[in-house]
């Protein structure tokens, strides 16, 4: 008997799509998440964005801020507040290096995106720097000319 199809509808992650476009990413980490409840349920079904997201750290501790995680549609009453703050979970050295780059200034910490590592929720996040509106217009104009490189490539080929 040959092995069933994997489900492609399933859920695969969420990316911010504004990260790569408004920031210079400088440092990448992989965090867990503290979740309450059915919010996993949730994110399960999709029906999660970060693109507002950011990472601050409060008390020595990191938080997810400005999260939107939809209320399950089968919960009960007792479901959790859409845009609660979340708490980061990363070790000791990372939280040290992101306050010292925090700190510093001129950095933010932003959710690059939301996956699932087994059957944990794990946020890729990463220490950012932002783009000016020159810098965007360069990546632009790269991107066009590595576009028409590519065209004119494939019809040499031809």
């Amino acid at each position: 008997m040959p092995a069933p199809k994997p489900n492609t509808a399933r859920f695969t992650e969420v990316r911010n799509a504004k990260a790569l476009r408004d920031y210079f990413v400088e440092e990448r980490f992989e965090a867990g998440l503290a979740l309450k409840g059915t919010e996993i349920k949730s994110v399960r079904a999709g029906r999660a964005q970060i693109n507002d997201a950011f990472g601050r750290m409060l008390k020595g501790e990191l938080w997810l801020l400005n999260a939107h995680i939809d209320a399950y549609a089968f919960g009960t009453d007792a479901n959790h507040d859409p845009r609660r703050a979340r708490k980061l979970l990363l070790h000791r050295h990372q939280l040290r290096k992101i306050a010292e780059a925090l700190e510093a200034g001129g950095r933010a910490l932003v959710p690059l995106r939301l996956y699932f590592k087994g059957a944990l929720l794990k946020a890729e996040v990463a220490i950012c720097a932002g783009k000016k509106m020159f810098d965007k217009r360069d990546d632009l104009k790269a991107r066009v000319e590595a576009r028409e490189l590519d065209k004119a490539m494939k019809s040499r080929r031809r």
